[in-house]
């Protein structure tokens, strides 16, 4: 036996040191070629390996840095010129699905996504490949890009997570990463606001984006957000969401840390300037009042919500804040930025009376300027997600559409009614609370197709839906 392992050990030295021979030479050759870009290209290459490698030993790694990912997408886009860092979400989400598909691990049960939330993600995504041949003949670039936000990252994460990010620890790792990433999010604003923006945020500014973000002189903050509308609404969602933990049955200590991070996080939703965000923290309080079960809570509530809404509409409190005034502009139906969103959904009532089925997927926004430029609809800014809607899947598809979220969000406030369990019901009713609240706000921004808040509506689905399971034995895998 001891004359085997010199042998094996002494076969292993003599292939090795050739093979670092091998390995050096070839470092060597690429640096002197490519030089310190070499060291690079290799370094990532083999952080790539390393990486994929983990994710098929453990895919739960892969939906943990979607999940990361989804907060930063923007400013890596801002910050490394001529990358595309939106195709990065796919190739995570499918190397993930890769990852899945080769695991033979005993608590995968692939039976999990035989359910109502699956199939109505299904229905969605069948709708979306029905309107490659929608009449009004949109460009297939526009349609492929487009349907990528509105309906893949949604196909894609919503089975995913019923196989594999499931659990309570999910749960809790989940609302752990989204809190603490939008704390972050707030705190790098302050920043920006306090001591402005770095030279590549400045050059963003500069092509274009300063006509939304400056403001009578004054910045709307959009910290390492995709812009100012989706900061200030991701703000406002996660903001609601810990002050409704912060009054659940957590201890002591949690609860302040709860509610400093509400505060901090909703100082960053003022700072946005975005004034549809106001309608996040509205709607969600009013539905957590409603779903609390208590009653002098919820007329507690109510009283304060009105002397807030009040205040803004018939006072001029805080008038010397600017993020105030701005925020007090939401309530006036008087509001210039109002009356043009009027206008142009009177333009695009008139185009679409004649066409039910919308002008295809891609048709309108960015995509639509860049693919379909010679359709009258690419002319016409959605400001709106209900408004992309419609005109893209017409009066038909925006029936389905908002059916669609209204179910959902209908069915989630049905289990959080029924659950038992104190601690899971007050997590489950800040999610169910935030996605209200993202819902709304969606009618005045394109709000929940884009990252992070689309990437923690789609996971917050899941959790909920699976709030029954979670609920009978917490303690427990479900099955």
């Amino acid at each position: 036996m001891k004359v085997h392992s010199l042998f094996v050990e002494s076969t292993r030295s003599r292939y090795l040191l050739p093979v670092v021979f091998i390995i050096a030479v070839a470092v060597g050759w690429l640096i002197s070629i490519l030089g310190v870009l070499g060291l690079v290209l290799l370094l990532g290459v083999t952080l790539t390996v390393v990486f994929v490698t983990f994710v098929f030993l453990n895919p739960r790694l892969g939906v943990v840095t979607y999940l990361v990912y989804c907060f930063f997408i923007m400013t890596i886009g801002r910050h490394v010129p001529g990358s595309q860092p939106g195709l990065a979400i796919d190739g995570l989400l499918l190397l993930t699905w890769l990852a899945v598909i080769f695991n033979r691990s005993e608590q995968l049960k692939w039976s999990r996504i035989q359910n109502t939330l699956c199939v109505l993600t299904l229905v969605w995504f069948v709708i979306n490949l029905v309107e490659i041949v929608n009449p009004a003949g949109a460009n297939l670039m526009g349609w492929l890009y487009e349907m990528r936000s509105t309906t893949l990252y949604w196909c894609l994460t919503v089975p995913l997570c019923y196989l594999i990010f499931y659990r309570q620890k999910d749960l809790q790792l989940f609302l752990v990463l989204i809190i603490l990433f939008s704390a972050l999010g707030a705190v790098y604003g302050i920043k920006q606001k306090v001591f402005g923006v770095d030279s590549l945020e400045q050059r963003w500014l500069d092509a274009g984006a300063s006509t939304t973000h400056i403001l009578f002189g004054r910045l709307r903050v959009f910290s390492f957000y995709i812009e100012a509308a989706q900061f200030g609404a991701s703000q406002a969602h996660v903001g609601v969401m810990c002050l409704i933990l912060a009054l659940g049955p957590f201890k002591w200590w949690k609860r302040g840390l709860l509610l400093l991070a509400s505060i901090l996080i909703l100082y960053g939703m003022l700072i946005s300037g975005t004034r549809g965000a106001m309608f996040v923290l509205l709607t969600g309080v009013l539905l957590y009042l409603i779903l609390s079960k208590q009653v002098k809570i919820t007329i507690l509530g109510f009283i304060l919500a009105s002397i807030a809404l009040f205040g803004l509409k018939y006072t001029s409190i805080g008038s010397g804040n600017a993020d105030i005034v701005r925020l007090r502009t939401s309530l006036n139906p008087h509001d210039p930025s109002f009356q043009l969103r009027l206008m142009n959904q009177a333009k695009l009532g008139t185009y679409l009376a004649s066409r039910p089925f919308g002008g295809g997927v891609g048709s309108i926004g960015t995509w639509g300027r860049q693919y379909n430029n010679e359709n009258y609809l690419s002319t016409i800014p959605p400001d709106s997600y209900f408004i992309k809607i419609w005109a893209e899947y017409g009066i038909v598809g925006f029936i389905i559409w908002f059916g669609l979220m209204l179910f959902i969000l209908g069915h989630c406030c049905g289990i959080v009614w029924r659950i038992q369990n104190p601690q899971l019901r007050q997590k489950l009713l800040a999610l169910t609370a935030g996605f209200a609240g993202i819902l709304v706000s969606s009618y005045g921004n394109e709000v929940m197709n884009q990252m992070p808040s689309a990437m923690i509506l789609y996971i917050s689905w899941v959790f909920v839906f699976r709030g029954p399971s979670l609920d009978t034995n917490p303690a427990a895998l479900p099955v």
